[in-house]
């Protein structure tokens, strides 16, 4: 106890020290050009979640650009990042940054348009990924009522004013409440609901789900359950007319549990309790929760159950009302458009499919590999979306693939197509949902290009389509 003491007192310490300071590190951002002028007409939005603006990978922006040369989209501006999975969050002119550089996890807020730095944030961390995956953070940062809030590889919960990077408050969630590792580390998002923070926990001692005050981080309420946290994020909803809150549990533990908790925000109180959780002791549930209607809710993890459909009554007694193993989603959010439902399953990147399933039949209209023929080094390869990610924008869906492709697919029940596409760098790895905002695209590259030799970079676009 001692010792974790003292070292909370470091951490502490760090923190303090750490606030407000502005990073100068002038060899980290390469400026290429000024993004173009906006449309009168065009429809903007911030990004402040890493599923945007309306939790659900969707985007309301208009005039956004679908076609382009060969080279792609315009590159405004790079900046070298260190490790971590976490997507920019984008408020107004800001953008918030948080990843592993140089044996800390450092939160900082640049100009969206350009790169420069406003302030830094940082603090001392210690974690090896047991796997060999990325050491950094998994969790993306979130931004609300003038603040931002973030949840580090190793539990750190932490809330920053927005403007100038000075810390508010920060909670040792790991200490408090004996969060273990599990098998990567903490990777599930905080879901800012008014005035709290809701955090898939999963505590050593039942503390399963919990609120924290956003403007201090008072403990509001806990959500007790055996069940574990998994890597998957709380999403909001509503079930016959009630505010709730969708947690998808399930990490590491022997025997494998976990599953769907339907939590009331107002008191933390669990309405419902629906197990899904592969019988691997090598799994996890990633996927977030997607609200359908009818008091539907649809849930995929991709080791042996793969996608379920259920039904909540008034009492939110659930049934289940299809139930499909092969549609086995990793990680990625699939994106409902039109009464039809897309995206992308598959365990592994060879054999993933791109899939569209209706949804008041629950029936998949077809599933298939999205690919094409792209020359590297002289030499022809077949390439594919593996296990990407989508973005629904003005009806066409961006998707970032696992190695760096960005490509642009009209689909609907019939099948899909191709727009455009570009090979922005060729990394694996690249999980991270891209960032739109005031149609300036922000990709994460978080392996090294095997083109380049270039390091891990989070990529400023220039998607304003100015005609």
């Amino acid at each position: 106890m001692l010792r974790i003491n003292f070292l909370s007192s470091l951490l502490f310490s760090s923190f303090l020290s750490q606030f407000g300071k502005t990073d100068t590190d002038s060899n980290r951002l390469f400026v290429h050009q000024s993004p173009s002028d906006l449309s009168p007409s065009a429809k903007t939005s911030d990004w402040p979640r890493f599923n945007g603006p309306f939790d659900n990978a969707k985007s309301s922006e208009t005039k956004i650009l679908k076609k382009w040369s060969t080279d792609g989209p315009t590159l405004l501006w790079e900046l070298v990042k260190g490790e971590g999975y976490a997507s920019p969050a984008v408020f107004k002119d800001s953008l918030i940054l948080f990843h592993l550089l140089n044996g800390k996890e450092v939160a900082e807020s640049r100009n969206a348009e350009n790169g420069s730095s406003n302030w830094s944030f940082s603090y001392p961390v210690s974690y090896r990924d047991r796997y060999g995956y990325s050491n950094g953070p998994r969790a993306s940062p979130v931004v609300g009522n003038g603040r931002v809030f973030f949840q580090g590889v190793t539990a750190w919960l932490t809330c920053l004013d927005l403007e100038s990077g000075k810390l508010i408050w920060r909670r040792d969630l790991k200490t408090q409440f004996k969060v273990p590792d599990n098998f990567f580390g903490k990777g599930s998002n905080p879901l800012l609901w008014d005035d709290q923070l809701i955090v898939n926990v999963g505590g050593s001692e039942g503390v399963c789900v919990a609120s924290f005050n956003a403007s201090d981080g008072a403990v509001r309420w806990i959500a007790e359950d055996e069940w574990g946290a998994s890597y998957s994020s709380p999403v909001r909803s509503v079930i016959h007319g009630k505010e709730v809150c969708l947690v998808f549990t399930g990490g590491e533990s022997r025997p494998p549990t976990g599953g769907l908790l339907i939590i009331d925000p107002v008191n933390g109180n669990v309405l419902s309790r629906f197990p899904w959780r592969s019988t691997n002791y090598e799994s996890a549930n990633a996927v977030p929760p997607v609200p359908l209607p009818d008091n539907r809710v649809f849930l995929s993890e991709c080791y042996e159950k793969g996608g379920v459909i259920i039904e909540f009554d008034k009492a939110f007694n659930p049934e289940i009302v299809w139930n499909n193993p092969s549609i086995n989603l990793h990680w990625m959010t699939p994106v409902e458009n039109n009464g039809f439902l897309y995206g992308i399953s598959g365990r592994h990147q060879r054999g993933a499919e791109i899939f569209c399933m209706e949804l008041d039949t629950c029936e998949i209209q077809w599933k298939e590999r999205a690919h094409w023929l792209y020359e590297i080094g002289g030499t022809e390869r077949r390439l594919e979306l593996f296990r990407g990610s989508f973005v629904l924008i003005e009806g066409d869906f961006l998707s970032l693939s696992e190695f760096g492709s960005l490509v642009w697919l009209k689909m609907d029940e019939n099948g899909w197509k191709i727009i455009s596409k570009s090979q922005l760098f060729f990394a694996s790895g690249s999980w991270t949902l891209p960032s739109l905002s005031k149609g300036l695209l922000y990709v994460m590259q978080n392996e090294t290009d095997r083109l380049s030799g270039k390091g891990p970079r989070l990529l400023c676009f220039d998607l304003r389509h100015t005609e």
